[in-house]
């Protein structure tokens, strides 16, 4: 996954979780008539179509083989589908009863499709259910109901530009794994061309450090976003935005972490592994090295980002769906689809080859152990997009308001 394509689904995701709220009351996409009764799964010899929103030509081939390969042994006719815009077709789908059978879905989008019954779940009904990341079900699961399988995840890391580290004399004994020891790095990695440590001024980074000491901004469906671990996070970010070691990538000139570090405005920036690909097409000229992130009074935490494949509501032919996502997350066919376009296999069977394919980023799959993920109740995505305005600013405002007012609106959703 790219930069662009990471932004571009944070942004499908908002529209998504607003679509699927507005269709509340409408029909969630066939015939009626086709729906399964309660608990079991259409089946049907009608064709299936999958939509997907593409990070290029690398995606959008490897997922028409899976599917046309499946579609041969099954016989089963299969079409993909690419969206321009995942949300805005997808919600049109839906609007004009006639959905895709599977679909990408955001963890921000799935509480309000789930929410007007647009989606079936049918998570517990999967053969490999148990090879998932517990925490990746938990992404997909609303009300204790397993929605839908986690088509793969990325994890942030910490990225370092080894030339401007050793540059600065460190050695690898001196990667940093604890808040102190960041502190006192950055420190001797900043000059006046480039800060220590940058990332983007938003929740999906800087949350890895609320993860680091601790706190969360909703733990176990209830609102904790004014905690104070969430407040001592905030205070340690401030301080090295003030004393410059830190910075924000659109402060130092940058769009985002993987243009910092490329380009040499930061020695050490925060993202996921879609960071590689990138780094590989637009700066291949840059060595790296990746590291997990320092674990903070918490202990070590990050945040993960994940797709899950939904399943339409209504879709004729589900147990052929079934059949197919199966097939899609498959150890063999997760591992392909890494070969191909970077993503990390969502299933614990494809971890040792993953790590021995990708010896140097093992520290992204290391995270999953650990790894946040952020809330997906609905409404959440405005929240948070509330919370990033604001964390804009945050090296001259005072963390505790800002909190307050996170966690306001986080109760006003949870009710």
């Amino acid at each position: 996954m790219t930069t662009h394509t990471l932004r571009t689904t944070l942004t499908a995701a908002a529209l998504l979780t607003t679509a699927a709220l507005a269709l509340t009351g409408c029909g969630s996409g066939f015939d009626d008539d086709t729906s399964a009764p309660s608990g079991e799964l259409t089946s049907s010899d009608d064709a299936l179509t999958v939509l997907i929103g593409s990070s290029g030509d690398a995606e959008t081939e490897a997922v028409q083989s899976a599917v046309a390969a499946w579609s041969d042994q099954s016989g089963v006719d299969a079409t993909v589908e690419v969206a321009n815009d995942l949300a805005q077709q997808l919600s049109q789908g839906f609007a004009a009863g006639s959905p895709p059978d599977l679909f990408y879905l955001s963890t921000d989008a799935i509480a309000g499709y789930a929410g007007n019954g647009a989606l079936q779940p049918y998570g517990d009904l999967l053969t490999n259910k148990d090879d998932f990341y517990p925490s990746l079900i938990e992404n997909f699961t609303i009300d204790d109901e397993f929605y839908c399988a986690p088509k793969d995840f990325s994890t942030l890391a910490l990225v370092v530009n080894t030339d401007l580290w050793e540059a600065a004399g460190l050695t690898d004994a001196d990667m940093p794994t604890t808040w102190d020891e960041l502190s006192e790095v950055t420190a001797t990695l900043t000059t006046d061309e480039h800060v220590g440590l940058a990332f983007g001024a938003e929740y999906a980074r800087v949350g890895a450090f609320i993860a680091q000491a601790g706190g969360g901004l909703v733990v176990d469906g209830v609102a904790q976003a004014d905690s104070a671990e969430n407040v001592e996070a905030l205070e340690y970010v401030q301080s090295h935005l003030v004393d410059g070691t830190f910075g924000y990538a659109a402060d130092i000139g940058a769009g985002w972490g993987g243009e910092a570090l490329g380009s040499g405005l930061a020695a050490m920036v925060i993202e996921g592994n879609w960071i590689t690909g990138a780094l590989s097409a637009d700066y291949p000229d840059v060595s790296y090295t990746v590291a997990e992130l320092p674990a903070g009074p918490g202990g070590p935490g990050t945040l993960q980002f994940t797709n899950c494949w939904g399943m339409a509501a209504d879709s004729p032919n589900q147990q052929g769906a079934l059949d197919l996502v199966e097939h899609l997350t498959s150890t063999e066919q997760q591992l392909a689809f890494s070969t191909a376009f970077g993503p990390m296999p969502s299933i614990v069977s494809a971890a040792d080859a993953w790590t021995d394919a990708n010896p140097d980023l093992g520290a992204f799959l290391d995270g999953a152990e650990y790894a946040q993920f952020p809330p997906n109740q609905a409404g959440a995505v405005d929240v948070i997009a509330d919370f990033n305005a604001q964390l804009e600013s945050l090296a001259t405002s005072d963390p505790a308001t800002m909190l307050e007012t996170v966690q306001s609106n986080l109760e006003a959703i949870l009710g």
